[in-house]
């Protein structure tokens, strides 16, 4: 435990939805749900104004349209997300060498490592300052807790929420810690909470009071001890800089279970292929491959393969996927497919018995299965969809570009027709528009930057102002609420 608060862990407020928010002036100040829209999607993010209706992170999105069914319902964006991580970590390495990120909106930061004095008002001074740098590069809000350890520093940015600063001088931990409930301890799930409750433990104080002997006891050796220390506010973990993935994965919920035999083969080998993609963004191989099965019963059943050799080849991820699938009976239905690789390395090994006949003989099955259906259809064999042919699907929040109204983005879409609300970071509350699905003159976009200056824009750094219609009056409060997180696999 060190002697003063150089500790330092940030926590993007609602980050995902808020920066929807922030993208998007006519979203400002009311509910935003980001997440899967289908009937089988789950939350991802809930702006501060959807938490009011008691819609939270995980929660199916069907629950959520229930409590609140005029919130905007978004697909995620994940570029966008990526550009503001990306900035709001750069903010971070300019304060320390130690950066520990835990997700694209959240990491720890070793202030001492980076010569900051061990002084409260030093550390303070450096949050404070961030927050600030962070709101001027990104146009969003971040909540900071700074603490002699890592637990404590987390749960000082958790009670900073939203848009705060909260420092735990060291010696007050336990007074802190002691009335708080035993969930707020890492590492403390359902399961374990449920143990300590019918053992008469409810708060960390009660768990400190339990001894170290009892708690062992009740959950074994190793979380016993642990928890104990960490009830008393004792927590030697370091800040590490690098935090290596131990695999890489991709996975997808369909919306109706799949129960034809190629069109799940056909679906595997796209997930490989997105797999790959991600294995050689982050410059590793792996010799691991793994594919994963819900079907329709929510039964869950995992297969895996280790190859000769560590390798990004996409042809031989495909095909060990492919055989895999082959050990799994998917014809009950399948609701979610997923493929991945462990054992990453950071070097290939060719081998030299992968064979590339997946592939062709997916689009050989593929083409049968049209021609077969096509032919009951009575019409006759048909030349495969050109993918430029194919409809296109316009998601909710998704960007596009129209050749005569500029930049917007997708508000919703149904029976044919696409509605547009033509605005940007830095305009006004925008004009909706309707269009047909196939209109040739709307096109799909990319995300612009929050702020003039930010991430991916090269004009002048300045910061995004509110239309003057949602500007607050001078000494109106202005609801910190409105601004707010990823994990990805």
């Amino acid at each position: 435990m060190r002697p003063a608060p150089t500790i330092l862990h940030l926590d993007m407020d609602a980050f995902f939805a808020a920066a929807e928010q922030a993208a998007k002036p006519s979203l400002r100040g009311k509910p935003v749900v980001v997440g899967g829209i289908g009937p089988r999607g789950v939350v991802s993010t809930a702006s501060y104004e959807a938490r009011v209706f008691g819609i939270r992170s995980a929660m199916p999105t069907a629950q959520a349209r229930r409590l609140c069914p005029n919130a905007a319902y978004l697909t995620p964006r994940f570029t966008l997300y990526r550009q503001v991580s990306e900035a709001v970590m750069e903010l971070l390495h300019a304060l320390s060498p130690l950066v520990e990120p835990l997700s694209l909106d959240e990491a720890f930061v070793d202030l001492e490592a980076g010569g900051v004095p061990p002084e409260t008002a030093a550390v303070r001074g450096v949050g404070e300052q961030l927050r600030r740098d962070i709101r001027s590069a990104t146009g969003l809000t971040g909540s900071v807790g700074l603490a002699g350890a890592k637990m404590l520093a987390k749960i000082a940015s958790e009670a900073a929420k939203p848009d705060g600063l909260v420092v735990i001088e060291p010696g007050t931990e336990r007074e802190l810690l002691g009335p708080m409930t035993v969930r707020t301890l890492p590492g403390v799930g359902p399961a374990t909470a449920e143990t300590l409750r019918r053992a008469g433990i409810h708060t960390v104080a009660e768990t400190a009071e339990a001894g170290e002997a009892e708690l062992v006891r009740l959950l074994g050796r190793a979380h016993g001890a642990g928890l104990y220390a960490m009830a008393l506010g004792r927590d030697d973990r370091p800040v590490v800089a690098e935090r290596d993935a131990k695999s890489i994965s991709v996975e997808d919920t369909f919306e109706v279970d799949l129960t034809d035999r190629t069109r799940v083969r056909s679906e595997v080998l796209r997930l490989a292929d997105r797999c790959v993609q991600r294995l050689r963004a982050a410059g590793r191989s792996g010799r691991t491959v793994v594919i994963k099965v819900r079907n329709y019963d929510f039964s869950t059943l995992t297969r895996s393969e280790t190859l000769r050799g560590p390798t990004d080849d996409p042809a031989v991820i495909r095909e060990a996927a492919a055989r895999l699938l082959e050990m799994v009976d998917t014809t009950g239905g399948v609701r979610l497919l997923g493929v991945g690789v462990s054992g990453l390395a950071d070097f290939t090994q060719e081998d030299l018995f992968a064979q590339v006949a997946t592939e062709r003989e997916a689009e050989e099955a593929a083409k049968a299965a049209a021609a077969a259906a096509a032919e009951q259809a009575g019409g006759g064999p048909e030349p495969p969809e050109a993918e430029e042919d194919r409809p296109r699907r316009w998601h909710p929040g998704l960007d596009v570009v129209h050749d005569e109204y500029g930049a917007g983005w997708v508000q919703g879409s149904g029976v044919g027709r696409v509605t547009v609300r033509f605005e940007t970071p830095w305009s006004a509350p925008g004009r909706v528009r309707t269009f047909a699905v196939e209109d040739p003159a709307l096109r799909p976009g990319e995300p612009l930057p929050l702020v003039r200056g930010g991430p991916a824009d090269g004009q002048s750094s300045e910061p995004a102002i509110l239309p003057k219609s949602l500007s607050p009056e001078p000494g109106e409060d202005t609801g910190s609420e409105v601004g707010e997180e990823i994990s990805s696999r």
